[in-house]
Formats: structure tokens, C-alpha cells, sequence
């Protein structure tokens, strides 16, 4: 019988990692879900568990301990990592001169290193063609004023990304920009302006469908530019 895939989500109660979840889910892999919010995690939970088996743990990314958790709720197999988790920093985002480096800090801690740590824990129970999918931004390549901390983080992520697929050849590893997106990170970005505007996480779900389920190799993407495989 073919052996059910496992995948590890993080920042999945909410926004992209909700709906990448509950996609993944209907598919029929099974979970190992986190997030910072007992309740809105135990919501996403409920929504998944009609569809898969899902492990859900509170916690928080940046913790060894959570992370050591989350790889062994996996069990003895992990087929898909997705580094969803982000922090942005202070709101509204301050100018660089201006940022403060503790919370520089923290938002390095939850954008490069844990992502990396978390890789680091679960790559020995990854076989050849399992998926690491590193979420980025526009704002990793691109220059916006006021960016300079969590844009910063998300350039670092995406080189760390890179050297790690050359190191890992036998693997996929991604980083991958979902776009501008109508989610509470993005409302926190912008306080007070009305973003109703901007597309659903849903909306960017099907690009990462495509590098999860398709054959690229490792390399950089932006989720509304690919094609879903089968289509």
C-alpha cells in the first residue's frame, strides 16, 4: 500500500499556512501543524481533522524544544517541511536607522535561524525527493522604504535556502515569494489602510501545490507564476 506523505507546516492556524494546510489535507497527507494561538490553532485543527490526521502543537518556532516536537510528532518520516512561521517586526515598519535592534533579533530568530533549525532537525528523516519550501517575499529582492528588517530576514532566508539545495542536491528545496496577500501579517503592515483589496491566501495555494506535488528542482519562485502540475 502506498505509505501516506508527512508534512510539517508551521504558522498553519491562520492566512497561507491555514489554506496550504487544509489543501495539503484533502490530499490526503497527513499533519503536523503549529502556531503561537492555542485557539485559532485548535480551529485549524477541528477543519483539518475531517479530511486527515493532524498533530497540532502550541509553541513557538523559535523554541529548540517545539521544534524537536514537531519532527518527532512526525514520526519516523518527514516528506515536506513548509517554513511558514514569520515574524515582521514592529508595526508600522520603522526606517532602519530607527529599528530596533532587539527586535531585529527576534525577527531574525523566527524568519532565518528557525527555519534553518528546523531543516537541520528534520532533514535526517527526509528521503531523496522530499520538499522544502521556505516562504519569502518580494521584499527579500525588492527595496522598499521601511523594509529593511523583515525584508532583510527574508534575503537572508533565500540564501540560506540556496546554499542548502546545493548542499542537498538529492532533495527540493524552494523559496518562494506567495505575493501580496489579504492577511492579518498584511493588515498589520499597513495599520489603518484598507486591504480588501489584495487576493485570499487561497489564491496563492495552487503555485505551491505545483513545486510540492511537481518535479522542479531547487531554486527561487513566485507562487501566481507557476502552473499547477496537471493543468
Amino acid at each position: 500500500m502506498p505509505t501516506t506523505p508527512v508534512a510539517i507546516v508551521t504558522g498553519a492556524s491562520r492566512g497561507l499556512g491555514r489554506a496550504l494546510a487544509y489543501a495539503l489535507a484533502v490530499r490526503g497527507w497527513r499533519l503536523v501543524i503549529d502556531a503561537r494561538g492555542a485557539d485559532a490553532l485548535e480551529r485549524a485543527r477541528a477543519e483539518l481533522a475531517a479530511h486527515t490526521t493532524v498533530d497540532a502543537l502550541v509553541g513557538d518556532v523559535t523554541d529548540p524544544w517545539h521544534r524537536a516536537a514537531l519532527v518527532a510528532a512526525a514520526g519516523d518520516r518527514v516528506d515536506l517541511v513548509v517554513n511558514n512561521a514569520s515574524r515582521l517586526g514592529p508595526s508600522p515598519q520603522p526606517p532602519l536607522h530607527r529599528y530596533p535592534l532587539d527586535e531585529l533579533e527576534r525577527v531574525y530568530a523566527t524568519n532565518v535561524v528557525a527555519p534553518l533549525a528546523l531543516a537541520q532537525a528534520a532533514l535526517p528523516l527526509m528521503d531523496e525527493g522530499a520538499t522544502i519550501l521556505n516562504i519569502s517575499s518580494d521584499a527579500a529582492v525588492e527595496v522598499y522604504e521601511g523594509w529593511g528588517g523583515y525584508g532583510s530576514s527574508k534575503a537572508a532566508l533565500e540564501q540560506l535556502t540556496r546554499v542548502l539545495a546545493v548542499e542537498h542536491p538529492q532533495l527540493r528545496i524552494h523559496a518562494v515569494d506567495p505575493g501580496d496577500m489579504r492577511t492579518q501579517m498584511h493588515q498589520d503592515a499597513f495599520p489603518g489602510e484598507d486591504i480588501s483589496d489584495r487576493p485570499s491566501p487561497e489564491e496563492s495555494v495552487p503555485g505551491l501545490l505545483a513545486l510540492i506535488e511537481g518535479d522542479r528542482g531547487s531554486g527561487r519562485f513566485v507562487a501566481r507564476d507557476l502552473t499547477p502540475v496537471g493543468t
